[in-house]
């Protein structure tokens, strides 16, 4: 400890409590732990000066003591508040820059004896405990939390841009995607359409354990679906979009390769009557 020794020399005709000893034993452990006395009070005065020593008038009021520190780099500044409450004395930290706050409450009784405050041997009592619980419970979480402050002032990741947010948005199929390969002593023709259908929109694009065993049918066709009624290769009925009209429709009506649904059934022509069309019994009583 040393130094709270010289420390407690200086300020020793000033001591006359057990809260005046315990706040020179609070300050001596700040200033170790890299910061200088600015002076007392709350707002900053023209007196003030970077000291290791206490300010003047700094045990003017035995019940509320305040004080202000500045790191040696200056990047950090420290309120420190000690209220006396019977036996007991609560210290409340500010740092000013990130605002956060530690505190602390200790038993006068445990750390001070009172009846020997001009001898500084005999002044501290369990000097250890006490400089361990003032260093854990006030600097220690001052100190962590600027530390985590200033190594990730800024968000881990950027944030996301409108077009990464879009709900609407519809990602781009990528037929190239790998997929997991198969064995192919164990793979049967139905397995590799399941596995085709399910990874890949074209038969190209599957692993090239699956190729070995497509039919060659298959391996040349495009398209998401293995078996499409649309280019299976037979011919297909010519749809008359007039089917169902009396007359015909005029040229251009239906745009070439346009879906078009016909009115009627699908033919060359008109429909005429169809003998197995029958209308049923009493279709025409209007009581049924």
């Amino acid at each position: 400890m040393a130094g709270l020794e010289v420390l407690f020399a200086s300020a020793a005709p000033t001591i006359t409590c057990a809260q005046d000893a315990l706040v020179c034993f609070l300050h001596w452990e700040v200033v170790t732990h890299g910061y200088y006395g600015l002076g007392a009070g709350d707002q900053p005065g023209p007196s003030d000066k970077k000291s290791e020593l206490l300010p003047a008038e700094w045990n003017s009021n035995k019940d509320l003591y305040v004080l202000r520190y500045e790191s040696k780099d200056g990047s950090r500044k420290l309120l420190v508040k000690a209220v006396t409450v019977e036996n007991s004395m609560i210290i409340n930290v500010l740092e000013c820059g990130s605002q956060q706050v530690s505190d602390l409450t200790l038993n006068l009784n445990d750390y001070i004896d009172s009846e020997h405050l001009v001898d500084f041997h005999r002044a501290y009592k369990n000097s250890e405990e006490l400089r361990s619980r003032i260093v854990s419970g006030i600097i220690t979480p001052i100190h962590e939390h600027w530390d985590k402050a200033s190594v990730s002032p800024h968000r881990e990741f950027p944030p996301a841009t409108a077009r990464e947010v879009d709900p609407l948005r519809i990602h781009p199929h990528h037929p190239h995607t790998t997929i997991p390969l198969l064995e192919p002593s164990r793979v049967g023709v139905a397995v590799v359409l399941v596995h085709l259908t399910t990874f890949t929109s074209s038969p190209t694009a599957a692993c090239h354990t699956c190729l070995p065993i497509i039919p060659s049918c298959l391996r040349c066709r495009r398209g998401g679906m293995i078996v499409d009624p649309l280019r299976s290769g037979f011919p297909r009925a010519l749809i008359d979009p007039s089917s169902g009209l009396p007359n015909r429709l005029p040229p251009g009506a239906v745009p070439p390769g346009a879906r078009f649904d016909p009115f009627g059934p699908i033919g060359t022509s008109p429909s005429g009557p169809n003998p197995d069309h029958l209308p049923p019994p009493g279709y025409d009583d209007m009581y049924l």
